[in-house]
């Protein structure tokens, strides 16, 4: 079960003007399952993405960088089941017979139409069942088509995850809404398996690319379930400009302030609603590390304690083995760290007990108060590292034996 983490409310999905979302069955891989979504922009719709690093980099993903630096993007077509990656040119052709599929569905041109996928690599997608579910798609277009289409893009997700949420911007209510697939094979290295956020306000063109960069570093490049980089990583940012708060320009201005922290608060609910959603997790931990000499350190560090098998097992079981997060932090690629001046936390609902300093135990630690801590569902791991003053926040799950079980039928 997702770890405090429940089915969104879809009374509280709120449509984002010039979005319509429809999705169908197209059995794609399986029959009688919802694998196909349709997105439709209005005209002038601002698109700005950022993609996995894999070098295996699925066929949508090359399509969607080909097409994104047109400006005029009008569509996003999204299938599971099938990621379409490890399909070498053959697959380049279905990504691409996709969006011409689409635009002749929409009446638009092949290079305004973005192709995403996910499930199963190193298969070839089966384009015919994905051309012959548009129609239904595109009849089932309405603007608060959310709830479906979060439920739509699911693979081994346990639950839909979407949000949305409301902010005041030039002096006009402006409207969040997105929505996040993933569950394993997640340490984005640019994103999360594949994430979608929309927002009626109007922001010029740079401006959107700049903010989803800096956003996707501090929500979903902050997350990890297994360590596992994706080749079809998408996040995707849609700014249609219907809500008339006037082109947000300057980033120094408390209007952009507050749609930036709008932006940022959505992404890393939808980031970490995929951690709390991770296969077979049953612990969510934040994984605080500061006193860096620079950002990146912190989370060489981080992510070495939240990618230990070791440690994630432990959590799982309860376990205060908690000599495994020192040795996680010994190995992270810190040449010159002072392991005797760090210092190391466990904490959970409100309390918090220091567990290592001088390079060893802390005196005043007790196993047990380790062990009734990661009793709880969210636990919290804080570092100082005694270097600096940089810092960052990571957040990972445990692993249990749900996991194994999950990944090895995956294809099932």
């Amino acid at each position: 079960m997702p770890v405090l983490l429940s089915t969104p409310d879809p009374v509280c999905l709120l449509p984002v003007p010039g979005v319509r979302l429809g999705v169908a069955e197209a059995g794609i891989r399986k029959a009688n399952r919802r694998d196909l979504t349709l997105i439709e922009l209005a005209p002038g719709s601002r698109v700005a993405g950022v993609f996995t690093t894999n070098r295996f980099c699925a066929a949508p993903v090359q399509v969607c960088k080909a097409h994104l630096p047109a400006g005029t993007i009008r569509a996003l077509v999204i299938n599971t089941g099938i990621a379409n990656a490890g399909t070498g040119e053959p697959g380049l052709a279905a990504a691409r017979a996709t969006c011409e599929a689409v635009a002749a569905e929409l009446g638009l041109a092949a290079d305004q139409v973005l192709p995403f996928s996910t499930g199963v690599i190193l298969e070839p997608l089966p384009v015919e069942r994905l051309v012959a579910g548009l129609p239904a798609a595109r009849a089932a277009l309405r603007a608060d088509g959310w709830f479906d289409a979060a439920h739509a893009i699911m693979t081994t997700d346990t639950l839909a995850k979407a949000v949305s949420r409301q902010v005041q911007v030039g002096g006009k209510t402006i409207t969040l809404t997105g929505m996040s697939k993933g569950a394993g094979m997640i340490k984005p290295n640019m994103a999360t398996m594949l994430g979608f956020l929309a927002t009626d306000a109007d922001v010029a063109q740079p401006v959107l690319d700049a903010l989803l960069k800096e956003v996707t570093d501090l929500s979903f490049n902050s997350i990890t379930v297994d360590g596992d980089t994706s080749t079809n990583d998408s996040y995707i940012l849609i700014a249609t400009g219907q809500a008339g708060n006037g082109t947000l320009t300057d980033t120094a201005s408390a209007d952009y302030a507050a749609f930036r922290e709008a932006v940022l608060d959505v992404s890393i609910r939808l980031a970490q609603a995929i951690v709390r959603d991770g296969e077979g997790a049953t612990k969510f931990m934040t994984l605080q590390i500061g006193g860096g000499r620079d950002r990146e350190e912190c989370r060489k560090v981080g992510y070495a304690i939240g990618h230990s098998p070791l440690v994630k097992t432990a959590f799982f079981a309860s376990d205060p083995n908690l000599g495994r997060i020192l040795a996680a932090i010994g190995y992270a690629g810190i040449a010159d760290l002072d392991v005797a001046a760090l210092r190391v936390w466990l904490g959970s609902q409100g309390e918090e007990v220091l567990v290592a300093e001088q390079g060893g135990r802390a005196a005043s630690y007790r196993e047990e108060d380790g062990a009734r801590i990661m009793q709880a569902a969210e636990i919290t791991v804080r570092v100082d590292l005694a270097r600096g003053d940089a810092a960052a926040t990571l957040w990972t799950c445990d692993f249990s034996y749900d996991y194994v079980k999950i990944n090895a039928d995956y294809r099932s």
